[in-house]
């Protein structure tokens, strides 16, 4: 799990609510349970008018996608795929199906296979470009099941403060108890700006962010897929992929690809 969106959520919720004990505020002034219900009871309720059901299903996944660790490297996947070169170059195409059959990528099997498959390289190409524009979609359908809690919820938020008011004004005997009966009211605003800013566009975007690092490894493999297929020289395939790599994050080639360059 990435602790990095865990660590912001927790230390937004500890700026907000030490900011409020510091101006001499009461932990308890926050606990409203009636707005929390209104809050996200509402939200939740709103996202689920606003998708499908085959669309909700996937919340699962995008809350997996945002606080999953990604175990694949660029540099990682380069090894890989120059080792699968060198492979290919020294004996044949088909001993790669053995190993590529072993990999832990999906996506890399799926390409390795066609290739052990013969199938033309233009077919192969096209066919894992409508893979890495289906992932980004999907990753798409994720984040905003997200950017929509993080819309509504404000708005429940001030449909529970003024509800909050009503009550109130609808109720008042005592002037005295004005000011802490409209405090209790704007708790559901609070709960419903906080939760969006802090909790549902976060996540939506981090979300975002995730399907940038799958994209950019799906094309760095596809790129490489095809480098093995058109039987380029493991040098050049890893010239070739280093391109894909984020700046300052490509790492000098390890001492396991440099011996097989060298080999072949």
């Amino acid at each position: 799990m990435d602790i990095t969106i865990i660590f912001g959520i927790l230390a937004g919720l500890a700026a907000l609510i030490g900011g409020f004990l510091w101006e001499g505020g009461h932990l308890s002034g926050l606990l409203q349970g009636a707005a929390a219900l209104i809050v996200f009871g509402g939200t939740i309720a709103a996202v689920i008018v606003s998708f499908p059901a085959t669309r909700l299903r996937t919340i699962p996944a995008a809350l997996k996608l945002a606080f999953g660790r990604s175990e694949r490297s660029s540099e990682k996947l380069i090894d890989d795929i120059v080792d699968m070169s060198v492979t290919a170059r020294r004996d044949g195409v088909l001993a790669l199906e053995r190993i590529s059959a072993d990999h832990e990528d999906p996506f890399l099997r799926e390409g390795m296979q066609m290739v052990v498959d013969g199938n033309d390289p233009e077919m192969v190409r096209q066919i894992l470009e409508l893979d890495i524009n289906a992932a980004e979609q999907k990753h798409e359908g994720y984040a905003k099941i997200f950017e929509s809690a993080g819309g509504y919820a404000p708005t429940m938020g001030i449909i529970g403060t003024v509800m909050g008011l009503i009550h109130v004004l609808g109720s008042l005997q005592d002037p005295t108890d004005l000011g802490p009966s409209i405090a209790v009211a704007f708790t559901a605003t609070l709960y419903g700006v906080a939760s969006a800013n802090i909790i549902f566009l976060p996540i939506a975007s981090k979300i975002k962010a995730r399907s940038e690092e799958e994209i950019a490894n799906m094309e760095l493999l596809l790129e490489g897929i095809m480098a093995v297929q058109n039987g380029e020289h493991p040098l050049l395939v890893r010239k070739k992929l280093a391109s894909f790599a984020s700046a300052g994050t490509t790492d000098t080639p390890s001492s396991r690809g440099i011996a097989h360059e060298t080999a072949e």
